[in-house]
């Protein structure tokens, strides 16, 4: 059975890149375009990963990550960050929300793969 993973990004481009990296790897995809959709699929199924951007509209990554990992449900589910945010100071504070990568835009897609893949 091919291994679920929620892909948040308000970039439709960003959403493409990695949605196809992922499916042409065998993993099964669903996607959310900001924070509160992200969570409407969390209420539907537990992905095996979540992708996550940071910046986006409303809640952003770090705040999202940070509401996943503080809820029982989902907090054992590991998460990607996957952001143009690239100073030492945005990867610590990603990891202090709970983060377990942090990969910096822009990104080659086989580096998604591989950071996915450690952890399902």
């Amino acid at each position: 059975m091919p291994r679920k993973i929620l892909v948040v990004d308000d970039s439709a481009t960003e959403m493409a890149v990695m949605s196809s990296s992922l499916k042409a790897e065998g993993f099964d995809v669903l996607t959310a375009t900001n924070g509160e959709e992200a969570l409407t699929q969390l209420e539907q199924t537990t992905p095996d990963a979540i992708v996550l951007d940071v910046i986006m509209p409303g809640r952003n990554g770090f705040q999202l990550c940070r509401q996943i990992r503080n809820d029982e449900r989902w907090s054992k589910v590991p998460i990607v960050l996957v952001t143009s945010k690239d100073q030492e100071s945005d990867r610590f504070w990603g990891m202090k929300q709970g983060a377990s990568d942090y990969i910096t835009k822009p990104f080659a897609p086989a580096s998604l793969v591989e950071a996915v893949r450690r952890f399902v």
